[in-house]
């Protein structure tokens, strides 16, 4: 299991799945990195930060107008606090690359987190949807390393063609599986936090932020969801990240933040 130290007013987000077809999402979450610069002494970005990655090289080469903008609101949230990218389903294909001209650092996960909360077990979240045998056969297949290096190989436009394939591929299995199917599996959990020795998961993937009440072997335990977000195509738009702080403990936050 990894483990790292990370002392201080800790924030965390997920699932803002940038593009170029989410502008009013992509501002009310610069909108929150700029709230995050004064306010956070450190940002997780928990996975799926990008509606979808085929390479860093995509982003470093000419990027789109829409990837230039966000590529510039992260460097320059990096330049004031520490920020840390999660890898998700989206955008496991973020490399060291990408971290290093942003100024940030990859984070390994499942991880441990030392926090002045208490140790807390921070995931994407797709790892324990167990129950979705499909997706999960299919995460092994894609998080092979010589695999992926055969898909980093082809030209741009190729991995754009076999991007949107799998996106709609991934879009028509959905619509034909159970929600509960789609939900992380307690069994996993519960063994997750216990390997880890942590009372408390932090994830996002699920779209559905709520916290939930665990029991492991009597002691009580915690399950946090991180909000998705979404201002182009919901109503109402929604976003949100959590808090981790030595005063405040865990919390979960909307956004725009309550007066």
């Amino acid at each position: 299991m990894n483990k790292t130290a990370l002392p201080g007013d800790l924030w965390i987000a997920s699932d803002i799945h940038l593009g170029a077809a989410a502008p009013q999402t992509a501002r009310a979450f610069y909108d929150f990195l700029a709230h995050a610069r004064t306010q956070a002494q450190a940002l997780i970005l928990c996975g799926d930060i990008f509606d979808a990655w085929i390479g860093d090289d995509h982003a470093l080469r000419q990027p789109p107008d829409w990837l230039e903008t966000a590529l510039h609101e992260l460097r320059l949230t990096a330049q004031l606090i520490p920020v840390w990218l999660v890898r998700g389903n989206r955008d496991f294909l973020m490399g060291k690359a990408l971290a290093n001209a942003l100024g940030a650092r990859l984070m390994a996960a499942p991880i441990r987190l030392d926090t002045d909360a208490g140790p807390i077990l921070l995931a994407h979240g797709d790892e324990y949807c167990t129950d979705d045998l499909a997706y999960q056969r299919f995460r092994r297949v894609v998080h092979t390393p010589w695999i992926q290096s055969l898909f980093l190989a082809l030209p741009l436009t190729l991995r754009r063609k076999i991007a949107g394939w799998a996106r709609n591929r991934s879009r028509q299995a959905q619509q034909g599986k159970p929600l509960q199917i789609m939900d992380v599996n307690t069994q996993a959990v519960t063994q997750a936090l216990q390997s880890a020795g942590c009372d408390v998961l932090i994830h996002g993937h699920t779209h559905r932020p709520a916290v939930h009440a665990l029991d492991l072997d009597g002691r009580p335990a915690q399950r946090y969801v991180l909000p998705d977000w979404e201002c182009d195509h919901a109503q109402p738009p929604r976003g949100g990240w959590i808090s981790v702080s030595k005063t405040d403990g865990v919390r979960m936050h909307p956004w725009p933040p309550l007066p």
